[in-house]
């Protein structure tokens, strides 16, 4: 009888869905050296080929579809359990990992997590920016501050405003360009396709016949290439309004507006330093509703 090591599948399952013992030990924080090593005992204990190698990577063989399904199962499990634990602690102590975009990061979060951990010493916070939603599903993030329309349905939480956003340039560019020029006849500063979907790519993409002088894949790249003098861009008002040498070239675009969130995973909205940091998160950003709204400027 073959007693299976839970870390041996997770190692096994790394590789597969990474495609490479690089790719994989950088996912779980090892070495490849360990990953090869754990990968050939698990294979060694079951007699199987779990893995073919091949010049592109590791391929799973029809023997490895079958266990990664299972173990892809008993990480699910894993994962639940971990939340509803997690769901159960009552304690205002320890961690609570939240995920935002960058530009949330540097103009309105930071004041917010200020105020809260002055409150709430016992627990400490982990920032992370990413351009997705983080998976609150697997716990790579508790909270998430978001700026969406349509909340993912597996998570929960409360809008804490709606983010409006306006057109910007520099002064530098304005005096060569001016503002009233035709939209189509404006140099313009875009987003890349790892951004289509939000709503300043859409509203190009439906509004102006024009190829970007430049595309990024960060509205802080945007705002900063403004300023520069590179081109007009469409920026959220919190961040366009709050950049020293920009300035509105037009009023508000109502196709642009979306909502501000603060999520978390349903199984963990019991948990009292998770529910004590989205009450706040909710409150604070709440509290910014002039500058969300394009009013501050």
């Amino acid at each position: 009888m073959h007693i299976l090591v839970w870390t041996d599948l997770q190692h096994v399952l790394a590789v597969a869905e990474q495609g490479s013992l690089a790719a994989a030990a950088r996912a779980l924080g090892v070495n490849h050296t360990t990953v090869l090593r754990r990968v050939g005992a698990f294979e060694r204990s079951l007699g199987v080929k779990v893995f073919a190698r091949s010049p592109t990577g590791y391929v799973l063989t029809s023997a490895g579809e079958e266990i990664a399904a299972a173990a892809r199962a008993m990480q699910d499990t894993v994962h639940a359990i971990e939340r509803k634990v997690a769901g159960r602690d009552l304690r205002l102590t320890g961690t609570v990992r939240v995920t935002t975009t960058d530009t949330l990061a540097v103009e309105l979060v930071p004041t917010a997590l200020a105020a809260f951990t002055a409150a709430h010493p016992g627990i400490q916070l982990e920032l992370t920016t990413t351009p997705g939603l983080a998976n609150l599903t697997k716990r790579d993030a508790d909270v998430a501050v978001r700026a969406t329309s349509t909340p993912p349905p597996h998570l929960v939480g409360r809008r804490a405003g709606t983010i409006a956003f306006a057109l910007y340039a520099s002064p530098a560019y304005l005096e060569r360009i001016p503002a009233r020029r035709a939209l189509d006849g404006h140099t313009w500063i875009g987003l890349d396709d790892s951004l289509a979907t939000t709503t300043i790519a859409r509203w190009m993409a439906r509004t102006l016949d024009v190829i970007p002088v430049l595309r990024t894949d960060s509205f802080t790249a945007l705002a900063h290439a403004a300023r520069a003098g590179l081109g007009v861009t469409a920026l959220p008002c919190y961040l366009g309004d709050r950049t020293p040498g920009l300035q509105r070239v037009r009023g508000l675009i109502p196709e642009m507006a979306t909502e501000l969130w603060v999520l978390t995973h349903e199984d963990l909205r019991g948990t009292a330093r998770i529910r004590a940091l989205t009450d706040h998160l909710v409150t604070s950003l709440g509290a910014k509703k002039a500058a969300l709204e394009g009013r501050g400027a």
